[in-house]
């Protein structure tokens, strides 16, 4: 096919199934991919990978050993911004947790803050919410990171031992004892001694990264690094 005939196909599709922006309902340009260019101007972006010892960082200081921790944009109930979360985990729009993982990916190799990773990991889901989800929208957001920093997934490594309940309304407490030992590790021979970074869709108390970091932490010369697409005010 042409591009021509390429480009007259999408024109036609996007008049017939207009693309609509997840931040402010309006409809994309043929030029705008997922997000129309106002709405990325404006995303309320963290720059924690400028910061040391940033607020992530320091969510799970004492905890976990990790070697670095940032997201890309603050993520907050209510705002339109936390429509792009949604989309990615629960409107079967896991093509956008790529994209939006690409434009964070490119953000943190100019300043090379991922730069000796080894590995990307995926936090895994259980497999009765992949079937009913049919995708993990984690994997779709390492898949996006991999495209810029060219370094592999790895899914067969932590895995989602049994399935928990929502995080949504529980509170700090309740988080942490919903994801006690959900995860487990297998094929570890693969991670020793490598740096890998653990990724998810969000970060609110993280006890579900912290959960999966967990799993591989005692795995020998291991180092872990962790990021996520939104970030609650922490």
């Amino acid at each position: 096919m042409t591009t021509a005939i390429k480009n007259i196909a999408s024109a036609l599709l996007d008049m017939l199934f207009p693309r609509i922006c997840p931040v402010c309902d309006t409809v994309l340009t043929s030029h705008e991919k997922h997000i129309c260019t106002r709405c990325l101007i404006d995303i309320p972006i963290t720059r924690f990978h400028t910061e040391k010892f940033n607020p992530m960082e320091q969510l799970f200081a004492g905890k976990i050993l990790i070697e670095r921790a940032s997201g890309f944009f603050f993520y907050e109930k209510g705002n339109p911004y936390a429509n792009i979360i949604h989309d990615i985990k629960y409107r079967n729009q896991p093509q956008l947790g790529r994209f939006v993982a690409r434009l964070y990916a490119k953000q943190l190799a100019l300043c090379n803050y991922f730069d000796d990773i080894d590995y990307i990991i995926p936090v895994p889901l259980h497999s009765r919410k992949l079937r009913k989800r049919g995708y993990n929208q984690s994997e779709a957001i390492a898949q996006g990171f991999a495209d810029v920093f060219n370094i592999p997934v790895l899914t067969d490594v932590i895995i989602a031992t049994r399935n928990h309940e929502s995080q949504t309304s529980k509170g700090i407490y309740e988080r942490w004892l919903n994801t006690q030992g959900i995860f487990a590790a297998q094929n570890t021979l693969s991670i020793e001694g490598k740096h890998v970074l653990i990724v998810d869709d969000v970060v609110t108390t993280g006890a579900t990264l912290l959960s999966a970091a967990s799993s591989i932490a005692n795995i020998p010369d291991i180092k872990i690094s962790l990021a996520t697409i939104g970030v609650a005010r922490l």
